[in-house]
């Protein structure tokens, strides 16, 4: 594009690159605006999901206690049932879990096998409550994996062999 100014009687002669003069902007620029707007579109979508479960959880059932009620009950009624040997073996069930869940899934897990030993009046917390707890516990999709890890570990679970499906 040529540009001719007149200036106090002299012409003044420019040649400018079209590029410069472009009205629309650049591929490069338009594809990160359309990248960034897919991955923070994606990352809402993923994390509104999760969000929308830990909300079901929270919302009251028949009997007025949620879910998560319901795990806070049966971790703190079994509290002082627990010893410090059957702490590391929990410790030890929830290390498949990724570090980010690990604390939900312990918690998870620990009220389970609280319920189970409260409900069979146990006076301590024992490896097969612990056992029995965690595959109940555990999502039935993950189940593979849970076998996987019992016996990558060296643990029987033999007498509940009927839970995992």
């Amino acid at each position: 594009m040529t540009i001719i100014i007149v200036k106090g009687g002299v012409f003044m002669h420019f040649h400018l690159p079209s590029s410069l003069l472009s009205t629309s902007p650049s591929n490069w620029f338009m594809n990160s605006i359309a990248f960034w707007t897919f991955l923070l579109l994606g990352s809402m979508c993923i994390g509104g999901y999760f969000m929308f479960r830990k909300f079901l959880k929270v919302l009251p059932k028949a009997d007025g206690k949620s879910k998560l009620d319901w795990q806070n009950y049966w971790v703190e009624r079994s509290r002082p049932l627990w010893s410090d040997e059957m702490k590391a073996f929990l410790d030890q069930l929830v290390q498949p879990v990724p570090s980010p869940f690990r604390d939900i899934a312990k918690h998870s897990i620990a009220a389970e096998i609280g319920k189970l030993a409260v409900e069979s009046h146990a006076t301590e917390v024992t490896r097969e409550h612990c056992i029995q707890g965690y595959i109940i516990a555990t999502p039935r999709r993950d189940n593979r994996f849970l076998i996987t890890f019992l016996e990558k570990n060296g643990i029987d679970y033999a007498p509940y062999k009927h839970l995992v499906k």
